[in-house]
């Protein structure tokens, strides 16, 4: 076992930063659950509620590991899993007096779905005045679009984000992740921090928080609007280059690509002296991001001439040398051996309820007083059922009673 991760497994994991704070998580699959994943890393308790018979969705997709997701591990360590049929009168009153004891509500289903319940934010704020309540959904709850069904690639495509992730006049391409829930799910993050510092200084009122996949996606595309405002341009795809900033790009290597930034004034002429190109390192025209991006054909030219002849490593290391920016385009295998991940503890250690051992993903962002931890693993199916009911007042024979109706699971 790696030292740094066997050492941060076991040191005492002191004060939490959301320590005290009660959240409720109703979502499924990405967007809703990333956010309640990443305030439970920070010490919120976060009650998950799944629906009986299968649970959340994301326990079944893509590689299973004793019939349960691997992705499911990261995602819901710290989580307690209550499982109720919300098709139920019974079950929607025993969420309802779990939200009325909540600091934050974290959901990601279609508009309308928790107002059918009798759960809007009208209802919900007269039992908890003070509850702040994140609704995450395809295009907001508001809007000519409010209610059709969307996705996360659906927020990346309406977002503008699929449009620029392709080689120019090929089929715009997936980044290879679920960029659109996720970015959905870090804007919640804030917006429920800003909610509850607002409600700490601020007299103690809830608020809801209002998140659209697409929303979210496009508050990252940079230049995007501001560029088709004032000159009427629409950014187009352009692969692995950065339009309009030189040089910047994905280089062939002898054994895969490397990708090199040398697009600030100094790095690019020190670039060019390691590549044994001074004379464009000292043309005067190329001294300024305008020049470069004109001639920038005939600049990558150059640098991918010169890293197709050496492998991966010696391009690296006379790059670091000369102290310009470059990366190898890492594999899973390429980041789960690689030596800074381990000394930054991002490679965790996880003991699944199976009685496996997993590596994932350590916690993102670094705090230094109150830093995130991993203090239980994700949960089969209603594991904490009882013990939330009987938390509730709730005595053995009326969950039982529960039980038996297919109301609790």
């Amino acid at each position: 076992m790696d030292t740094n991760t066997a050492n941060l497994l076991q040191q005492d994991p002191g004060p939490a930063a959301l320590q005290g704070i009660k959240v409720v998580e109703m979502g499924q699959l990405i967007a809703g659950p990333f956010c309640g994943k990443t305030l439970g890393e920070f010490g919120a308790e976060v009650i998950k509620i799944e629906a009986t018979g299968t649970g959340d969705p994301l326990r079944n997709w893509r590689l299973l590991q004793n019939g349960t997701s691997v992705w499911w591990q990261v995602q819901s360590r710290n989580k307690k899993s209550v499982a109720l049929d919300l098709r139920q009168q019974e079950a929607q009153d025993i969420a309802r007096r779990l939200i009325a004891e909540a600091d934050v509500l974290v959901e990601n289903f279609r508009p309308g779905t928790l107002e059918a319940w009798g759960m809007s934010p009208q209802e919900l704020h007269a039992i908890n005045p003070g509850l702040v309540m994140l609704r995450i959904s395809g295009y907001g709850q508001s809007g000519p679009y409010r209610d059709l069904p969307g996705f996360g690639v659906i927020g990346e495509a309406m977002g503008g984000l699929r449009h620029l992730t392709a080689e120019p006049g090929r089929v715009p391409v997936r980044v290879g992740v679920s960029i659109g829930d996720t970015l959905a799910a870090l804007h919640g993050v804030i917006g429920v921090m800003m909610a509850l510092y607002h409600r700490k200084v601020n007299g103690g009122a809830g608020q809801v928080i209002d998140v659209a996949l697409h929303e979210a996606v496009f508050n990252v595309m940079e230049s995007l609007i501001p560029e088709y405002s004032a000159f009427g341009v629409v950014r187009e795809a352009a692969g692995s280059a950065l339009p309009g900033i030189a040089p910047s790009n994905a280089y062939p290597c002898q054994d895969g690509w490397v990708l090199v930034a040398g697009n600030g004034d100094s790095i690019f002429k020190r670039l060019m002296d390691t590549i044994g190109r001074p004379d464009l390192g000292n043309a005067p025209d190329l001294a300024g991001n305008a020049g470069r991006v004109a001639r920038v054909q005939e600049i990558d030219a150059a640098i991918g001439a010169w890293t197709a002849e050496r492998g991966i490593a010696q391009v690296m290391d006379a790059l670091a040398a000369a102290r310009v920016p470059a990366g190898k385009v890492y594999t899973a295998k390429d980041i789960a051996e690689d030596p800074h991940y381990r000394a930054r503890q991002m490679i965790l250690q996880q003991h699944t309820r199976d009685g496996h051992t997993l590596e994932v993903p350590g916690i993102v962002p670094k705090l230094s007083g109150t830093p995130g931890t991993v203090r239980s693993s994700a949960p089969h199916l209603g594991d904490d059922t009882d013990a939330v009911l009987q938390s509730m007042g709730l005595d053995a024979q009326q969950i039982a009673a529960l039980r038996e109706r297919g109301i609790v699971q």
